[in-house]
């Protein structure tokens, strides 16, 4: 008996050996820039993992999170980690497709400290469910030609000590740069009203019981939707719409915009392609109004379907909680890291030589203290289209702004029943 027992434990042991030895291959489903993140990772996750290959499987941003929504819920085709984007957090929440990690083995709440604070609640669902790791952030910024505010005779802080100065000094600017515009669209101003000074509780378009916050009675929407207005009638926009549209682009690259307002990783598009003339002209600051707002981030998650769970939890934990990766991933494509150890290494402290050698990650290392949580809702992209439709009729002058929030308020209603 003994024996028998001395032998099964002898081949038990040879058996998990083997299976230790075993190499395996994983598949990340991943969008641009993440794929070349994921990419200059991976010779330092061999050292750790020579077990494991890794295949990446890129797509564009928006295939991929259609092929992922498929995939989830057809229950096959998904990649053993997959990338996803804030905008689709709350969409992917309200399934089971992706693995809970806040659960044993992978006790993800265990690293909630060492990340900045508003990532952990992103990728939580309303049950409690953790469904994705924050990799990185887009601390807000508002970007500016110190060209242009110099030959108007306005001081950068002119700019941002409210929304009421932007408008003014904006006025100034464009004086004094015939053919300039201040802003690409009215509407960035808007969204960015939108996502600051939210109560707790409070979503963009949602409190926590479902409730429609949008409407003429709310102070944020009424106000958001004024000062687009009064920028656009003020005829300081140039009317490009969402960013990275051909207007936008155009409007960038030909050294037309003032300013603008968008995450931290905007440097890396300006000085690559986006405005690579303008090097040294442009520099940054903190948001109008002492507000601070983030632009998207991203997160790494496991779908239910993986059969490789173990070496994905792996990857996923090497990309976001090692701080040497956070920073690679950092000088691979300017994504602001989301693991707060990763903010101190001394990189951050150097100057941007895009932006005249100013030390704006600094700047937005603060500004990512202070971003605020934002509560999300599975509707939230329908109620979004629906915001900026009411917006864009009132910035046309095809409505009032009572007008078309109360309209918005009853469409919005109306598909949450």
């Amino acid at each position: 008996m003994r024996t028998m027992l001395s032998l099964t434990l002898a081949l038990t042991a040879s058996t998990l050996g083997m299976a230790a030895a075993q190499t395996k291959t994983i598949t990340v489903s991943v969008f641009p820039d993440l794929d070349s993140v994921v990419k200059a990772a991976l010779p330092g996750f061999k050292k750790l993992y020579p077990n494991i290959n890794v295949k990446i499987n890129s797509l564009a941003y928006a295939d991929h999170h259609t092929a992922l929504t498929t995939a989830l819920s057809t229950g096959k085709g998904a990649g053993d980690v997959v990338a996803v984007d804030f905008g689709y957090i709350a969409k992917f929440a309200e399934g089971n497709g992706l693995v809970d990690l806040s659960k044993a083995p992978y006790n993800a709440g265990q690293y909630r400290p060492q990340f900045v604070a508003y990532t952990f609640p992103q990728a939580t669902a309303p049950d409690g469910r953790m469904i994705a790791m924050p990799t990185d952030i887009g601390p807000g910024s508002m970007f500016y030609r110190s060209d242009m505010l110099k030959r108007a005779g306005v001081r950068a802080t002119d700019l941002n000590r409210s929304w009421e100065s932007y408008i003014a000094a904006g006025r100034k600017v464009v004086a004094a740069n015939p053919g300039s515009f201040l802003i690409p669209d009215a509407g960035e101003a808007a969204q960015i009203i939108l996502r600051t000074g939210l109560g707790a509780g409070e979503g963009l378009y949602f409190d926590r019981s479902g409730k429609v916050l949008v409407g003429p009675d709310n102070p944020r929407y009424v106000r958001a939707f004024t000062v687009a207005k009064q920028i656009r009638d003020a005829k300081l926009d140039a009317r490009a719409g969402a960013a990275f549209s051909p207007d936008w682009t155009t409007a960038f690259q030909k050294g037309n915009l003032a300013t603008e307002f968008s995450g931290a990783w905007l440097v890396g598009h300006m000085q690559n392609w986006l405005a690579k003339d303008y090097s040294g002209k442009w520099a940054a600051q903190n948001l109008p109004g002492n507000t601070y707002a983030s632009w998207g981030g991203s997160f790494y998650a496991i779908p239910q379907q993986s059969q490789n769970k173990a070496e994905a939890w792996a990857l996923i934990k090497y990309l976001t909680t090692n701080p040497a990766q956070q920073v690679l991933a950092f000088k691979t494509t300017g994504a602001f890291p989301a693991l707060r150890a990763a903010a101190g290494d001394p990189i951050f402290n150097e100057g941007v030589p895009y932006l005249g050698g100013q030390k704006a990650r600094i700047q937005w290392r603060q500004a990512a203290l202070k971003i605020q949580p934002l509560d999300v809702n599975r509707l939230d992209p329908v109620a979004e289209q629906i915001v900026n439709d009411a917006l864009n009729t009132v910035l046309d002058g095809s409505k009032d702004i009572r007008t078309a929030l109360t309209e918005a308020q009853l469409l919005i209603t109306r598909r949450a029943r």
